[in-house]
């Protein structure tokens, strides 16, 4: 087999995941040789918008989809929540390994509970979901959003105007940084996370068999069931990338569990419905016609319109 060249953006993180897709492949027999290109993102180069501002999902991608399809490297490693349902044409999610931990994280100053956090407490984050879930428990907090890797976002908390952030369980997990950093982890119950969270996609050109093949040696059909039914879940509200919306599936003996919500910006609003179906499509369309019929789409079109006007992240 040729040798695969593959992409990954820069980052720390980024580089650790594609590095641990390559361990994973070259466990199979007749493994071919990898070699990393690493390519620099609209999303990585402004670290200084936050990332509603840029109007949809894909801004961690487009570089490295555009040397997909024009052959400069044979497949690309992303984290799942950031690509949108529709991908560009030619290309595949050829593989979903085995999930990692799904949940959110936060990390405060001094290790104060969340609960405990004295009025007007600044806490960080990049996503308008998590701002709303965290202001639906306490409205007497601000939100002020935070982005960059990792590392620099716990170095942000301890210099900057932080009094705690929140962050993916998973890419700390990646990044083994886990103990002594994180608080609490957030209950999915009600701090549901974002569609494909901690779960990685393996993109490649549809029509390369022979990636294709390899791919589906470390493909994990149960992940991959749950986060379709995450991302059609996600697909039946149109314009709603971008809006205050969470959905978990997990499988459990082929059946799926999935647990939707929709909320508003300031969080005062939110609605949630659960089901368990067999089939990904079916159930993604049941829970989100539940979610629409109790008024999903005049939320997300009143986010939208906020969101065009002003930047969640400053109040």
């Amino acid at each position: 087999m040729r040798e695969v060249t593959i992409g990954s953006r820069k980052s720390k993180l980024a580089l650790i995941q594609t590095n641990w897709v390559i361990e994973q492949l070259e466990k199979q027999p007749n493994a071919p040789r990898f070699h990393i290109k690493e390519i620099e993102t609209k999303g990585d180069k402004n670290l200084q918008v936050s990332l509603a501002k840029f109007g949809g999902q894909g801004v961690f991608l487009e570089e490295l989809e555009e040397q997909l399809l024009n052959g400069d490297v044979d497949m690309a490693v992303h984290s799942l929540k950031d690509m949108p349902v529709q991908l560009k044409k030619g290309l595949t999610i050829a593989c979903i390994p085995k999930r990692e931990d799904h949940r959110d994280a936060y990390i405060a100053k001094g290790h104060v509970p969340f609960s405990e956090l004295p009025k007007g407490a600044v806490i960080g984050t990049s996503s308008v979901r998590r701002a709303a879930q965290l202001l639906q428990k306490r409205p007497d907090i601000r939100t002020k959003w935070i982005r960059g890797p990792i590392d620099s976002r716990l170095e942000q908390l301890e210099t900057g105007h932080f009094d705690a952030i929140i962050l993916a369980v998973a890419g700390m997990k990646r990044l083994h940084i886990v103990e002594g950093n994180v608080t609490e982890y957030l209950p999915d119950d009600h701090f549901i996370p974002a569609m494909g969270q901690g779960a990685l996609a393996i993109e490649c050109r549809q029509d390369d068999t022979e990636i294709k093949e390899l791919l589906a040696t470390i493909h994990d059909e149960d992940t991959n069931k749950a986060v379709t039914t995450e991302r059609l879940f996600l697909d039946a509200f149109h314009e709603g990338e971008q809006a205050p919306i969470g959905g978990y599936a997990y499988v459990v003996d082929d059946l799926i569990y999935l647990r939707g919500m929709v909320i508003s910006l300031d969080g005062q609003t939110m609605i949630q419905h659960e089901a368990t179906g067999e089939d990904p499509k079916v159930l993604a369309k049941e829970v989100a016609s539940h979610l629409i019929e109790r008024g999903a789409m005049d939320i997300i079109q009143k986010v939208n319109k906020e969101l065009s006007h002003d930047d969640f992240s400053t109040k």
